[in-house]
C-alpha cells in the first residue's frame, strides 16, 4: 500500500528522531547530522525540511523522549495530594524509573546533550529551552497544592521547588544508574526530597 505524503513525512520524522537518539547517546558532541541522516536512510535535507535546524531536531528529540515520562508522573502524583505527599510520591516515582529498562539510555542521552551544549559558544542558549520545558512541567505539577503553612503553593514557590527538586533527583538518579549510590533506595529519595519542603523555608523564601 502506497503511503500518503503525510504518512511518509511522519515516517521520516520518526526515523530521524530514532536515529538522533541513538547517535547522540553514542557520540555526544561528535554526533553529526550526516550520521543521523545516514542511520535513518535519509538526507540532511530531510532534517532541515522537517525540523528546521539541528537545534530543532534536538528539541523535538528531548520533547518526544520526555512526553511519556510526564504522563507517568501525572499518574503517579494525583492532583488531590497535598504538597508533602505529592513530593514524596514524585521522589519515589523518580527512584523507580532509575531501575527501568530505559534508565541507561536516558542517562546516555542526558550526557550526550550536555556534551554538545557545553562545547557550543553559548551553552546556555541551547540548554535553557530544554531545562525550561522540564521546569514548567514540575511547576504545573506542584502549583495550587496545600502545604503545612496552611496556604496553597504559588507558581513562584513551585518554580523554586522545581529547580531544587530537579537538581536533587537528577543528581541522585545519575548515581543510582551508574552504580555509585547503592544505598539510595525509595525511602532515601523520599527523605531527601521531603527535606526541601520541611519547615516551609523554601516556600517562605518565595513569598
Amino acid at each position: 500500500m502506497r503511503l500518503t505524503r503525510e504518512e511518509t513525512k511522519e515516517r521520516n520524522r520518526r526515523a530521524l528522531l530514532d536515529a538522533a537518539l541513538r547517535t547522540v547517546s553514542r557520540d555526544g558532541y561528535q554526533a553529526r547530522l550526516e550520521d543521523i541522516a545516514e542511520r535513518a536512510g535519509l538526507t540532511t535535507g530531510a532534517i532541515y525540511s522537517l525540523f528546521g535546524s539541528k537545534d530543532g531536531l534536538l528539541t523535538e528529540l528531548v520533547t518526544g523522549y520526555l512526553r511519556p515520562h510526564y504522563a507517568e508522573i501525572e499518574r503517579a502524583v494525583p492532583a488531590g495530594l497535598p504538597l508533602p505527599a505529592a513530593v514524596d510520591a514524585f521522589a519515589r516515582h523518580y527512584r523507580r524509573t532509575c531501575d527501568g529498562p530505559g534508565a541507561r539510555s536516558g542517562l546516555s542521552l542526558q550526557i550526550g546533550l550536555l556534551d554538545m551544549a557545553l562545547r557550543a559558544p553559548d551553552p546556555g542558549s541551547q540548554l535553557a529551552p530544554l531545562f525550561r520545558m522540564h521546569e514548567d512541567q514540575l511547576v504545573a505539577l506542584f502549583t495550587g497544592r496545600t502545604h503545612d503553612g496552611g496556604g496553597t503553593v504559588t507558581a513562584e514557590q513551585a518554580k523554586r521547588l522545581a529547580v531544587a527538586l530537579g537538581a536533587l533527583l537528577i543528581g541522585l538518579g545519575q548515581g543510582v544508574v551508574l552504580g555509585l549510590a547503592p544505598d539510595a533506595d525509595e525511602q532515601y529519595f523520599a527523605d531527601a526530597a521531603a527535606a526541601l519542603v520541611s519547615g516551609g523555608s523554601l516556600l517562605a523564601a518565595a513569598e
